[in-house]
């Protein structure tokens, strides 16, 4: 596969240069992924009915056979170099991103960052309709320029080879990435690790950041966090949309974080998912339990939001880079607590989606982002927003920036 060079190979180039990207991947890597996934061995079948031990035999059983007769990853790699894609050094390290720009010059430009165990391939669903809403029944005042990076680690972006590429470490590149494409004034959107970053370049408050846009935002207050902490009952006083958003919380601190603390404290050991890709899928699919269920009725024959070729293009992006190790390396690098309000000032618009780890109310964010410029409450839709559910994503983002235009 075509990726970004090692540091040591960079000499001939200028480090601000802004160089064109292409996908290419060899076929002995499809060969020798197709025979891991066909000789992989698996365990025996889980002993319970439901996903209460983790993922299911018979989903990796029918991701594993469509993986093998009927996924194609040369239809993805095409999408992907139909796009503009370029890569720069930032701080010492090559940075792969997407850079769409609308047929509508004075559109806004904003920069969308993806989290774990997403990558750009959560984002190919939105590029048309927010660069070109005159053909997606959208008006031409409400265009972005789109840019959309891989994190460090990540996907075609570089592996750092020292430590400290943190939230706040990749939030500077960001800047650094803007400002280097000519955007003197532009919004950033960003959802898991993406809100991380997104909320880290707001409080930098660099001089072209105008405001930013969360679909996953860190609004829990301190109390509430305390007492999910240290296992307490629920406070009387939370209103219903409170307590929703405290039950969510509950079942995740619970029963969700395992990948989480592994990747946190131990991502080196994940050796097994750099050597086995039904591994790395299973680890991929068990993020989240809602994530999860609509994954599994994906593999079950029911597409939703996302099909089996979504989910088996980002697993192979993943695979093919080699990134399982490095983009686990993030949790451990992060100090930050996730959920926390962090200040920020700027304005912020949110987006809640039913189906996130937790359903942000509208008194936490109202707290959490006192210059909260939008919030809305969607019917449907989950973690991965803009994968899942593109066209309401799209006019959330139409909607949260347009007082900002």
């Amino acid at each position: 596969m075509t990726i970004t060079k090692p540091r040591s190979d960079l000499a001939q180039h200028d480090d601000a240069a802004i160089r064109p990207f292409t996908v290419s991947t060899p076929q002995a890597d499809l060969d020798d992924l197709h025979r891991r996934v066909r000789e992989a061995r698996l365990p025996e079948r889980e002993l319970v009915a439901d996903a209460s031990q983790g993922v299911q035999s018979q989903v990796i059983q029918n991701l594993a056979q469509y993986w093998v007769e009927r996924h194609d990853w040369r239809a993805a790699e095409s999408r992907l170099n139909d796009l503009p894609q370029f890569v720069t050094e930032i701080d010492g390290l090559d940075i792969h991103f997407i850079h769409v720009r609308s047929p509508h010059e004075d559109a806004l430009p904003m920069i969308v960052t993806h989290g774990w165990p997403g990558s750009i391939i959560e984002q190919l669903k939105i590029i048309g309709p927010l660069t070109d809403p005159t053909a997606h029944g959208a008006s031409a005042s409400d265009a972005f320029h789109l840019v959309i990076p891989s994190l460090p680690g990540h996907g075609f972006s570089a592996k750092p080879d020292e430590t400290g590429w943190d939230p706040q470490r990749i939030a500077r590149a960001w800047t650094e990435l803007m400002r280097r494409l000519g955007y003197d004034r532009y919004v950033a959107q960003g959802g898991d690790w993406g809100n991380a970053v997104t909320e880290q370049m707001a409080l930098q408050t660099p001089p072209g950041l105008a405001g930013i846009h969360t679909n996953m935002p860190a609004t829990v207050p301190d109390n509430i966090q305390q007492a999910l902490g240290n296992g307490d009952p629920p406070p009387a006083d939370l209103s219903a949309e409170e307590r929703g958003a405290w039950d969510q919380l509950a079942t995740f601190y619970a029963h969700g974080l395992g990948y989480a603390q592994e990747m946190a404290n131990r991502p080196q050991t994940l050796y097994g998912l750099a050597d086995s890709p039904v591994g790395l899928a299973a680890w991929m699919l068990d993020h989240d339990a809602r994530s999860y269920e609509l994954i599994a009725r994906v593999f079950a024959g029911t597409p939703e939001g996302l099909t089996m070729d979504d989910i088996l293009d980002n697993v192979t992006l993943y695979w093919l880079t080699n990134t399982a190790v490095s983009s686990a390396r993030l949790y451990w690098e992060s100090k930050l607590a996730f959920f926390a309000p962090k200040g920020v000032t700027l304005p912020v618009a949110v987006s809640v989606f039913p189906d996130e780890i937790y359903a942000a109310p509208r008194s936490w964010a109202s707290q959490a982002y006192p210059n909260l410029i939008h919030f809305n409450r969607l019917d449907r839709g989950g973690h991965f927003a803009a994968w899942e559910q593109p066209a309401l994503f799209s006019q959330e983002m139409r909607a949260a920036f347009r007082s900002l235009r």
